[in-house]
């Protein structure tokens, strides 16, 4: 005799691996912890500010 399946189990476990591998990817593109994230803020200000401070002319004034 066949094996007897539900489908509805089937449809079931084929979605949940498919949001388990959509988590896997966004761990790997967004999983930075907190202390990488504010230090690489905190060094995009410095260079910004470093690169605003070298201007020679103000650009509101023109």
């Amino acid at each position: 005799m066949a094996e007897i399946i539900n489908l509805r189990q089937v449809r079931k476990d084929r979605e949940k691996a498919a949001k388990e591998a959509k988590a896997a990817e966004n761990r790997v593109l967004f999983g930075r912890p907190k202390k990488a994230k504010t230090l690489a803020e905190t060094r995009k200000a410095i260079e910004q500010a470093r690169h605003e401070g070298h201007r020679l002319a103000d650009p509101d004034k023109e």
